[in-house]
């Protein structure tokens, strides 16, 4: 019994470790440093990506040109989505985020799927 107390003690302590979202991120001229909740650099990427458009502690939102690239806490690549299609991005929080497209505002998920659409306040 205590056997199996002290394998579901650290199957749950693992889980917690690998569920570090990102705290921070700091911007220099070449790189972004990713620091998870803990305070640790997780990932540094260049700043050659683009320009950073926001993040959460689970989401990165990048813009080069006319395109967007999504990366997750581990600033691993997950997702490119089009610039025309996503328009100007408004805000990251959680696993979305929220862009703007003329008189449309659209919720998006982390794997670039279309959650939400609403008209844009006037």
């Amino acid at each position: 019994m205590k056997k199996l107390l002290f394998i579901c003690a650290l199957m749950l302590m693992s889980a917690g470790m690998q569920a570090q979202g990102i705290s921070h991120i700091e911007t220099t001229r070449s790189w972004y440093y990713i620091y998870d909740q803990a305070g640790k650099k997780v990932k540094t990427l260049s700043s050659n990506i683009g320009e950073l458009q926001g993040y959460s502690a689970s989401l990165i939102v990048v813009k080069s040109g006319s395109w967007y690239y999504l990366y997750d806490s581990k600033g691993n690549k997950i997702k490119t989505m089009s610039a025309s299609t996503v328009g100007k991005v408004l805000s990251v929080a959680g696993d979305t985020f929220t862009s703007q497209v003329g008189s449309w505002i659209y919720t998006w998920n982390k794997e670039g799927k279309k959650i939400a659409t609403r008209a844009a306040q006037r």
